[in-house]
């Protein structure tokens, strides 16, 4: 029961990082206008994402475009969306493989191959972690090393966006998640640690001295 228990706990943080996946690949909030210097303009706030930028007037009305070119963007940004499609694809993988692989299931007979899947599904669900984390991460530094440049322009500095903190989140879920349902996935057969008999070292502890008696 623990170790059903821990696939169900990690498959269930599994699927909420696959949805925080889904929303950082999809929300235009990677990037957000940094109100710097000593003229402040609140009347509009610039939003940058994968796939689109947003403008938002203080009068509530919000403005996206798709972006034009994939060759004008930046490097990241190219890596970005490659890795985030690659990580959902292998999130919903692994999802239908963990969902035949936990033992509360009956949609797989054979024990033995129901913990194979569920321990693939764990993997993937951990491959699909770091396949966001790197992005995030790479964006975040790249913010970070233009907004200290002073050879960028201040209308040109961009701040962390809530797509980012939503990616770290949802990596660590996925993480933690793959983990649990990989190690709550034992086969069967295999105990969880080793067993020893007493019934059999008793004989020899008392053949022992028996022996060294004849000897003597």
């Amino acid at each position: 029961m623990a170790t059903t228990g821990m696939q169900l706990f990690g498959l269930v943080l599994s699927i909420m990082g696959w949805v925080g996946g889904f929303l950082v690949c999809t929300l235009p909030m990677w990037r957000v206008t940094a109100f710097i210097g000593n003229n402040i303009v609140t009347a509009q706030i610039t939003w940058e994402g994968l796939w689109m930028n947003c403008i938002w007037q203080s009068t509530g009305e919000i403005q996206c475009k798709v972006y034009d070119s994939l060759l004008a963007l930046p490097s990241d940004m190219k890596a970005a969306r490659g890795l985030t499609v690659l990580a959902l694809l292998i999130c919903t993988l692994a999802l239908t493989l963990g969902v035949l692989g936990v033992k509360c299931t009956e949609c797989v007979g054979l024990p033995s191959l129901k913990a194979r899947l569920a321990r693939v599904s764990g993997i993937l669900f951990v491959i699909a972690g770091f396949l966001i984390l790197v992005p995030v991460c790479w964006t975040a530094h790249s913010i970070i090393r233009d907004f200290y440049d002073p050879y960028v322009a201040a209308p040109h500095k961009r701040e962390l966006g809530p797509a980012l903190y939503l990616g770290w989140g949802g990596s660590a879920l996925l993480l933690i998640g793959g983990s649990l349902l990989y190690a709550g996935s034992n086969p069967p057969g295999i105990p969880s640690s080793p067993t020893f008999s007493s019934g059999e070292s008793s004989p020899r502890r008392a053949g022992g001295p028996a022996q060294v008696k004849g000897y003597v």
